[in-house]
C-alpha cells in the first residue's frame, strides 16, 4: 500500500488489473503501428496529390487538437474502464466500415481521412482514460508506477514502431482491406480485455460543466509549478526531435546511401533504443527527478543529431538513433510517472490531454520547422538547429535540477 503524494490517501495496487490494462495495450497499439503503415499506403494507392496524402496524416492529429482537452475533462467525470472499451469498439466499428469499403473497391480519399480522424478521437478518450488507471491499477508507490509505465512505453514502441509497421506493411501488399480489418480485430481484443479490468473505487467528486472542467484542468497545469516546467520539457523534446527528424529520410538517401530496407532498419534501431530503455529506466533510474531526467535526455539528443550531421556514417547514425529512442522512452517513463503522483485523481484525464496537446502541437511545429529549415539551407540545417534548441534547454533542466 502507498500513500497518494497528490491527496494524501492511501491507495493499494491490483496486479492483476495491470497485467490486464497492459495486455489491452499490446494489442491495441500493435493494431495502431499496422493503421501507422496503412493509412498512407492507402492514401498512396488512392490518390498522388501530395495535399490530399498529407490530409490523412493530418487528421489524427486535428483529432487531438479539437477534441483532445475536451475528452479529457469527460474522462475525468465518467467511469475510465467504460470509456476505454466504449472507445475501442467504436474505433473497431470505423476500421470495419472502411475495410468494407475498400474490399468494395469503395474507398476514397474523403472515408480514409474520415475515418483517420475518428480512430484519432476515439484515441483522445482511450489514452487518457487509460494512463488514469494506471496509478489506480500500480499504485502510487514511485517505483512500482515508473515500473508499469516502463513496460506501459516499452510496449508502445515495439507496437508502433516495431511489430505494427511492418505488419501493416505486409498484409496491405495482400488485400488493401486487411489491414484495415486486422486492427479493427485488435480493438475488439482490447475492448473484451478492458471489460475484465476489476472495479476500481473512486472518490466522489463535483462535475462542472465539460467548458469550466477544461479551463480549471488548463488552469491547474499552468498554475503547477513542477506540471508546467514538465510539460515545457515535453514541449522542447518534442520540438527537437522532429525538428532533426522532419527531413532525416532524405538525409539518409542522399548522404548515407540507405536504401528503403537501410531507412527502415534505422527506424528499427530507434525502437530497440526504446524498447530497452523501458525495461532498463525502472531498474536503474526510478528514483531519478523528472528535470534531471530532461537534462540528460536533452543532453543526448543534442550529442545525437551531431554525430548524425556530422559523422556521416551509417554505423554513427544507427548507435546515435539507438541511443535517441531509448532517451524518447526514459523521458516519457520518469516524467509520466511524474506527472501522474503530482496530479489529484479528479485532473489526471484533464492534466493527460493537456501534456498530450502540448506534445502533438510541439512535435507538428518542429517538424513544420524543419522542412523550411532544409528547404532553404540544406538537410543538416534542421539537425544543427535541433543540436542548438535541444543544448539550450538541457541547460535550462540542469539549473532546475541544481535547486
Amino acid at each position: 500500500m502507498a500513500v497518494d503524494q497528490a491527496t494524501g490517501t492511501e491507495t493499494m495496487p491490483h496486479p492483476r488489473g495491470l497485467r490486464i490494462l497492459l495486455g489491452a495495450a499490446a494489442i491495441s497499439v500493435t493494431g495502431d503501428g499496422v493503421l501507422v503503415t496503412a493509412a498512407p499506403l492507402m492514401a498512396a494507392a488512392l490518390t498522388r496529390d501530395p495535399f490530399q496524402v498529407g490530409l490523412v496524416a493530418a487528421a489524427g492529429y486535428a483529432a487531438w487538437i479539437i477534441f483532445g482537452l475536451p475528452a479529457g475533462a469527460l474522462v475525468d467525470r465518467w467511469d475510465r474502464r467504460r470509456v476505454m472499451y466504449t472507445a475501442d469498439l467504436l474505433r473497431a466499428l470505423i476500421l470495419a466500415g472502411f475495410a468494407a469499403l475498400a474490399f468494395a473497391n469503395m474507398a476514397s480519399i474523403a472515408t480514409l481521412v474520415i475515418a483517420v480522424f475518428l480512430v484519432g478521437v476515439g484515441s483522445c478518450f482511450f489514452d487518457p482514460a487509460s494512463q488514469s488507471l494506471m496509478p489506480d491499477l500500480a499504485g502510487r508507490d514511485r517505483d512500482n508506477l515508473t515500473r508499469a509505465n516502463g513496460a506501459l512505453w516499452g510496449i508502445d514502441v515495439f507496437g508502433k514502431s516495431l511489430a505494427g509497421p511492418p505488419l501493416g506493411a505486409v498484409t496491405f501488399a495482400a488485400g488493401r482491406a486487411l489491414p484495415f480489418a486486422a486492427d479493427a480485430l485488435s480493438f475488439v481484443v482490447s475492448a473484451l480485455l478492458v471489460r475484465t479490468l476489476p472495479a476500481v473505487p473512486r472518490e466522489p467528486w463535483e462535475h462542472p460543466p465539460v467548458r469550466d472542467a477544461v479551463v480549471s484542468g488548463l488552469r491547474f497545469v499552468a498554475s503547477h509549478s513542477d506540471l508546467r516546467r514538465l510539460a515545457l520539457g515535453m514541449g522542447a523534446y518534442n520540438f527537437a526531435w522532429n525538428l532533426g527528424f522532419a527531413t532525416l529520410v532524405l538525409f539518409a538517401q542522399d548522404v548515407l546511401s540507405l536504401g528503403a530496407a537501410g531507412y527502415g532498419a534505422l527506424m528499427a534501431s530507434g525502437a530497440v533504443g526504446g524498447i530497452l530503455a523501458g525495461w532498463l529506466v525502472p531498474k536503474l533510474a526510478s528514483g531519478a527527478a523528472a528535470p534531471v531526467a530532461y537534462a540528460v535526455a536533452l543532453t543526448g539528443q543534442a550529442l545525437v543529431w551531431s554525430a548524425i550531421a556530422f559523422g556521416h556514417t551509417q554505423w554513427v547514425a544507427f548507435a546515435a538513433i539507438a541511443v535517441l529512442g531509448a532517451a524518447s522512452t526514459a523521458v516519457s517513463v520518469i516524467g509520466g510517472t511524474a506527472r501522474q503522483l503530482l496530479t489529484p485523481p479528479a485532473m489526471l484525464g484533464r492534466m493527460i490531454s493537456a501534456t498530450r496537446l502540448v506534445g502533438i502541437g510541439s512535435a507538428a511545429s518542429g517538424a513544420f520547422v524543419g522542412g523550411l529549415l532544409s528547404n532553404l539551407y540544406g538537410l543538416t540545417a534542421p539537425m544543427i538547429a535541433a543540436v542548438g534548441l535541444a543544448a539550450l534547454a538541457a541547460c535550462y533542466f540542469a539549473l532546475i535540477a541544481r535547486r
